[in-house]
Order: structure tokens, then sequence, then C-alpha cells
């Protein structure tokens, strides 16, 4: 199936958010509070997406312009503890959810953290048994860049329907806690991890995300983490006040950059296929984001 055959719209685009236009535009807002006191520093996964990326979308093409709606958002809900601060949502009217799950709100993502609000219980991470802290250190130390693309867009605002890719390189062991309870631990091969999702988001008259819903396979990060199934596992023992980070990681600094987050859920096939055949019969169109009277 192709993606929307999106024509070049005019160098100049009056009446767009800078969110739209620019993929670090939040991480400028100086006025915001930000949960580790700054604005993080995504410079490195930038650069990994510029050396690594498999498609090159022409500026304010509407590939591009969902790709940069997605980053901004990201740098909000990981960094960003007061949602007031986030431009990218309509916040009374905001839903996230994965493979068909409930809808989760704002402020349950950043209670529990991105990671924890999109993995589900299973034999190598449990994110009833992480915190927003440990879970960042979790895939962040492991993978310190994850870089993110939109792989092709299949529809326009309201409801924009895209394939999206993100991926890194393992680094560093992965120490996380499992279902059960245990420590787990998969020693760094040094080779790519990549998972791919199909993503339904609708936004309003200011293209700001109202529901997000995204399907993926969440264990394909984990079938990659540990592709021969050789890990450790033990039970924790914790030393009275340790917290979650400091059982899996030890005493450190809190990491400040983290991107992507993202997705997955169980049975998610029967309707990635059914969006694939819906959307094989839509006719290309411009960008409608253009189009849209402010």
């Amino acid at each position: 199936m192709a993606a929307a055959d999106v024509q070049a719209p005019p160098a100049e685009t009056p009446g767009l958010p800078d969110y739209l236009l620019d993929p670090n535009a939040t991480l400028k807002d100086d006025s915001a509070k930000w949960r580790y006191g700054r604005a993080p520093d995504y410079s490195k996964t930038r650069d990994v997406y510029e050396q690594t990326k498999t498609k090159s979308h022409e500026a304010a093409s509407l590939p591009n312009l969902v790709e940069n709606l997605v980053k901004n958002w990201e740098v909000e809900a990981s960094f960003k503890p007061d949602i007031e601060d986030w431009r990218t949502i309509d916040r009374p009217n905001y839903t996230f959810s994965i493979n068909g799950g409930p809808p989760q709100s704002a402020e349950h993502m950043l209670k529990v953290g991105t990671y924890n609000a999109i993995i589900t219980p299973n034999d190598f991470y449990d994110p009833t048994k992480s915190d927003f802290a440990s879970s960042h250190k979790t895939f962040k130390r492991m993978m310190p860049t994850f870089a993110w693309e939109v792989l092709e867009v299949y529809s326009g605002p309201p409801v924009v329907a895209f394939k999206w890719r993100h991926w890194g390189v393992m680094k560093n062991d992965y120490v996380g806690f499992n279902d059960k309870g245990e420590k787990v631990i998969a020693k760094a091969h040094g080779g790519a991890i990549d998972i791919q999702g199909i993503t339904i988001a609708k936004v309003d008259d200011k293209v700001r995300l109202q529901s997000v819903e995204t399907w993926f396979d969440p264990m394909e990060m984990f079938r990659q983490i540990s592709p021969n199934g050789d890990v450790t596992k033990t039970v924790p023992i914790p030393k009275p006040g340790q917290d979650i980070s400091s059982q899996l990681h030890g005493d450190g600094e809190d990491l400040d950059e983290s991107e992507g987050v993202h997705l997955r859920g169980g049975g998610g096939a029967d309707v990635l296929a059914a969006l694939h055949e819906e959307m094989g019969s839509m006719s290309p169109a411009g960008c409608p984001f253009l189009a849209r009277e402010n």
C-alpha cells in the first residue's frame, strides 16, 4: 500500500504551529517546568535519526508534519511534569491507548512513565514493578539513543493514520524486573533493535492530539534484546529504604534524554490488516494541514 501522495507545500507555511515545523520546538519552551530542571538534550538521538533513517520527507510535507508533531509530543510526555505545559495535546479531550486497550489519560502517563504506559507485563519486564525513573533508566541505559521516524501516512487530519519505525543499538545490558518479580539481565549484544507499528491519531483544529491509538507488538523489542533467550534471572532482596532504580541499577544520576516510546499490546494483527485494506482504497491527497482554515 502506498502512502498518501503529498504535494509540496509553499516555501512559507503561515499559520502552522511550531511543533509541526520543528521537531525540537517544545525543547525551546523556556517557561515550562522540566522534570530535571532543564530541557533534555536530544542532540545525539537527532544525529542518529539523520544518519540512519530510511525516509527523507520533504519539509512541511504531511509525513514531515506528523513526524514533528509526535516527536514534540514525546518530549512533553517524557519531560514536562505539568500537563498545563503540554502544547501538543487538546488537554480536555486527550487519551492514549495501546492495541485496542482502554484509553489512558495524560495524568496516567505522567504518573507511570511513557514506557510503562505502553508495555504489558511479560517474562522480561513488568510495568507494575517499575516506576517512571526506573523505567527510563532500564531502557535508556540499555539503548542510549532511540530514534523515531514516520514511514508512511495513510490519511490526513482530522484523523491521521500512519506507520512508524523506532530503532537504536543495544550498547549496554538490559536490566529490569519481570512479571514474576525476578531481576532479569540480558547481556548487551551491540546489535540493532528495530520495531514498527501503526498509529491512528485524531487532532483538533489546532492540530493538537486528541486521541492516540497505537498498535504494535510489544514483545518484538524483547525478542531482539535477547534473540537466543539467554538471560540471567535472580530473586532480588532489596535493602531497607532502597528504591526501585537502586535495586536495578545501583546509585547514579538521573537520565534526562529519551526518545521514543514506544507501543504495543496483544492482538493487533487483525486490526492492522483491516486498516491496511481500508487505507488501500484511499485516493492521493495534498497536505490537509495547509488546507485547514485557522
